[in-house]
């Protein structure tokens, strides 16, 4: 099976080259050139600017693929050059396409819908331009190869990710923080994918091309982690123990690189389809992903001030941190002294912890 990857040295691209050479593919990257990594440095590549339309057809020539996996941006443009020159065309996009994942203000009441399945609507152009573009660029691809199969991945993580969000969670470990602090207590979840477990889903699909074609798919972990959740089992991978200090999103400034959005709405995208469709399971379950990140990212950590953390928009400001947390607690060290004519209670159905206290004299 002759196999094009564009793209192929990202946080999926090692895995997802991996498992093609598994099941015996002739594997060829195409991308710039510019960031070569070790696993994939044995296989042929073709080097060109994969953002230039006349440099990539001229770079591939008249050559023909199988299959084509494009993990890189400028969808649009390299499925028109693929254009009839690929058995089946698999490529990548976000959950972005899905109107209100940048804006949960775009529904009333505000939020996705949760979970958020293929079907849910697109933004307009109006409502939010880049959401239109990455749903349009959907569209563009299947007029150009009606039977492909495009997966709209969530946010990445694993090794080499750009924007690692547990990066801000294990620098702060690294620093032997006494205190981290989260919206609304670390609860919203949403959906992400670890690298190894969205290159499966790329491999189910290679493998059963009829079951896959012309459709769209979301990915991500089976299981979706609260921020919270998080935060807990990277902390446990790495040893370390500290307050996590909950305020209201309005006052929990420097949580909003870990919030990635001016909110604590859910973004939890619906896998069903993948799962019932072609058969998925995570490769590796979130909770040993985020251990197995969490130790990757301890071992090799990001110089202060590069990139990625210029990209997180995180300044690591602990002196302002160390003084927000000393106002919150005095602030809520002492509430009103409420004399209620009975306590609030959490409903009769209720039979967990915390309940004897006002059950002892009721009969249900």
């Amino acid at each position: 099976m002759k196999t094009l990857v564009v793209g192929g040295t990202g946080p999926t691209g090692p895995p997802i080259v991996a498992g093609l050479e598994q099941r015996g593919h002739d594997v060829t990257i195409c991308h710039t050139g510019g960031h070569e990594i070790d696993e994939v440095m044995h296989l042929p590549h073709i080097h060109c600017d994969v953002r230039d339309r006349d440099a990539f057809a001229g770079a591939l020539g008249d050559q023909e693929w199988d299959v084509a996996i494009v993990t890189y941006g400028r969808l649009r443009m390299i499925s028109e050059v693929l254009a009839g020159r690929v058995g089946h065309f698999v490529s990548v996009g976000g959950g972005p396409a899905v109107r209100g994942y940048f804006d949960p203000w775009a529904h009333t009441p505000p939020g996705l819908p949760l979970p958020t399945p293929e079907t849910a609507p697109t933004a307009s152009e109006e409502e939010d331009g880049k959401s239109y573009r990455v749903a349009r660029t959907e569209a563009y691809v299947f007029e150009h190869h009606p039977t492909a199969t495009h997966f709209r991945y969530p946010y990445v993580y694993g090794p080499r990710q750009l924007a690692p969000r547990e990066w801000l969670i294990v620098k702060r470990i690294l620093d032997k923080r006494p205190h981290i602090i989260v919206a609304d207590g670390g609860q919203s979840a949403h959906s992400f994918g670890y690298a190894d477990n969205l290159a499966h889903a790329i491999h189910l699909a290679v493998d059963q091309p009829e079951a896959a074609a012309g459709r769209i798919f979301h990915t991500g972990d089976e299981e979706v982690l609260t921020l919270r959740q998080v935060i807990e089992i990277c902390a446990a991978e790495l040893g370390h123990e500290w307050d996590i200090v909950s305020m209201p999103p309005e006052l929990a400034v420097p949580a909003r690189p870990l919030m990635m959005q001016p909110s604590t709405h859910h973004r939890v995208l619906d896998t069903s389809s993948l799962r019932h469709v072609l058969g998925y399971r995570d490769a590796v379950p979130a909770r040993q992903a985020i251990a197995r990140t969490a130790r990757w990212l301890a071992e090799n950590p990001h110089p202060p001030g590069d990139m990625v953390e210029r990209i997180l928009e995180d300044p690591f400001d602990y002196d302002n941190e160390d003084r927000l947390v000393e106002w919150w607690r005095s602030a809520t060290a002492t509430p009103p002294d409420l004399e209620w004519s009975g306590p609030p209670g959490y409903g009769l159905s209720y039979a967990g912890p915390g309940t004897s206290y006002q059950r002892a004299d009721t009969r249900i």
